[in-house]
């Protein structure tokens, strides 16, 4: 069985973070692992408390890992201190692990920051030179390209302005937009389009965790990136589509939809 590992924080009400990225990466049939970088006390309306892991211990979760199950791909979400990032991006280095996606997590989609500043700096020296892709919304590619999004000619820009500094495939996802859900991804110097109607379903809790677990999930099965985002996003769409409806606020996906 092919494995992946996730590198994120932990959502108590199990809709974001390792959670679902877990049970994405169980539904799309590879062995899922997890470094928890932080504990969160969130549900559905909002975060309350976050209790970050000290960089040592996450190294001895990353080296028990490592030296054992070794991941056929990696996702990193959560990572909200400078230090943990440099602990991640070294030990990927030192173990040369293969498809490495990178989910630039700034902000929950009930709105809680879950980044510091010096962090996003970290993520843009460390960890982007040494991801395969790149998966950020409009308001992280807003931030990372330095311009704001308004176009679909904008979000083709800050894609090749990421992905050219970076040398990586970009993903700028457009789920933010009010008429669709596009995205578009800079790969290989090309960009191509991803198009998807807008699903009238306001519980998106965990959408960006989710499409980028399982982006890492057909990479490590062994899927080119393209087909990798296709794929990714079609069981993303039958996730949402399936309209779970839990919590007070912005609820979680339905992951396991294929099988109930």
């Amino acid at each position: 069985m092919k494995t992946a590992l996730t590198i994120a924080g932990s959502d108590s009400s199990g809709g974001a973070g390792i959670q679902a990225d877990l049970k994405t990466m169980c539904c799309i049939g590879v062995y899922g692992m997890s470094a928890i970088t932080a504990l969160t006390a969130q549900n559905t309306i909002g975060v309350s408390d976050i209790f970050e892991v000290s960089p040592e211990f996450l190294q001895k979760q990353l080296d028990c890992i490592f030296t054992d199950i070794f991941p056929d791909a990696v996702k990193t979400g959560m990572l909200s201190d400078s230090k943990l990032i440099t602990v991640i991006a070294d030990t990927l280095k030192k173990h040369n692990a293969k498809n490495i996606v990178v989910d630039p997590v700034m902000v929950s989609t009930s709105g809680s920051k879950l980044i510091k500043e010096d962090a996003v700096n970290s993520l843009k020296e460390l960890l982007f030179p040494i991801a395969d892709i790149i998966t950020p919304n409009i308001p992280e590619a807003e931030i990372l390209g330095e311009m704001k999004i308004h176009t679909r000619a904008d979000m083709e820009t800050v894609c090749r302005k990421i992905g050219e500094k970076y040398d990586c495939s970009v993903l700028c996802k457009g789920g933010h937009s009010v008429e669709d859900s596009n995205d578009v991804l800079f790969h290989n110097g090309i960009l191509m389009w991803f198009e998807s109607v807008k699903i009238d379903n306001p519980n998106t809790h965990g959408t960006g965790c989710t499409l980028s677990s399982a982006i890492a999930s057909y990479l490590a099965l062994g899927k080119r990136v393209e087909e990798s985002v296709r794929l990714a996003k079609e069981y993303l769409t039958g996730a949402i589509s399936a309209g779970l409806d839990l919590g007070k606020g912005s609820g979680p996906l339905a992951h396991n939809y294929k099988i109930i």
